[in-house]
């Protein structure tokens, strides 16, 4: 029988200011307060530090950048020790003159980097120039051992690849957290219901498929044309939604997971069991053209 071991995770949804030093104390405030109610790991949205700068093309914007480590990483080690937590920090990386990473870092709750994860999938649409900016990561999909369990992170636009999610969940992530900075343009505010509910369902649907709890930290407010649709939400191995926030304001959204649920899902459903790798060649291929 499985052993039941919960966990409790929180996400933290909120606005941000022009002012990377505000956004930063307040969210110390806000990782504070998901300790107190008994968050033990806590994830960041996107690019917390700052409101979104990727709607638009200006290379002044570059001295956003901070290394890893460097001053956001050395202030949330030491408040990670402090509190105990493992804490999710999605920042603007620096790796070197001329290359800049989308990156999340996980901090284990003794206060240490315990690795880092940079974003796999850039995507560049209106008001999302993030190939801009971004090196696409090189060190592929991988999870990370934390004092809470296996910690697994993508970034946005990853939410919408399967692969990306199977590949992280087969490198034995227990939890695959989401960072995200999403929103709508004016003009497709009729739409963006119908964009919510996919990008919801999609991710749910990697929960499904693999077996493991899932957890999306977006941001909320309206910046120059994006609004933010916010709508955070945890769900368990079977996409069922244990706990969402709502799509205007700040939230500190908390969930227990219970680990046992991970393999009573996947003896019930096992996807995993059932995989045919030899079959599956043809997945490395842009596309199967029938006339080629």
């Amino acid at each position: 029988m499985p052993n039941h071991k919960t966990i409790i995770i929180g996400l933290i949804q909120a606005s941000c200011s022009v002012d990377p030093s505000k956004n930063l104390q307040d969210t110390i405030q806000k990782i504070s307060s998901a300790s107190a109610k008994g968050a033990q790991i806590i994830c960041l949205q996107e690019l917390f530090r700052s409101r979104y700068f990727c709607q638009m093309e200006d290379a002044e914007l570059f001295s956003l950048a901070e290394t890893i480590p460097g001053p956001t990483t050395n202030v949330l080690c030491d408040l990670a020790a402090k509190l105990e937590n493992v804490i999710i920090v999605p920042l603007f990386e620096k790796r070197t003159e001329g290359i800049y990473h989308n990156t999340a870092v996980v901090i284990d709750a003794d206060g240490s980097i315990v690795g880092k994860y940079r974003k796999m999938h850039i995507p560049d649409d209106p008001c999302f120039h993030e190939k801009f900016y971004f090196t696409p990561g090189d060190s592929g999909f991988k999870s990370f051992s934390t004092r809470y369990g296996r910690v697994g992170v993508l970034i946005c636009w990853d939410q919408w690849f399967p692969e990306a999610a199977r590949l992280t969940a087969l490198s034995g992530a227990q939890f695959l957290f989401y960072p995200t900075a999403i929103g709508f343009q004016d003009a497709d505010a009729g739409e963006a219901e119908k964009q919510i509910s996919a990008w919801e369902t999609v991710q749910r649907g990697h929960a499904i498929a693999n077996g493991v709890f899932l957890a999306s930290a977006n941001r909320v407010g309206t910046e120059d044309a994006l609004t933010f649709w916010g709508r955070s939400f945890i769900c368990n191995p079977f996409g069922v939604v244990l706990a969402q926030a709502g799509q205007d304001d700040d939230e500190i959204l908390i969930a227990a997971c219970d680990l046992s649920q991970i393999e009573t899902t996947r003896q019930n459903w096992p996807f995993f069991r059932d995989r045919r790798i030899d079959a599956y060649q043809d997945i490395v291929k842009i596309f199967n053209d029938p006339n080629d």
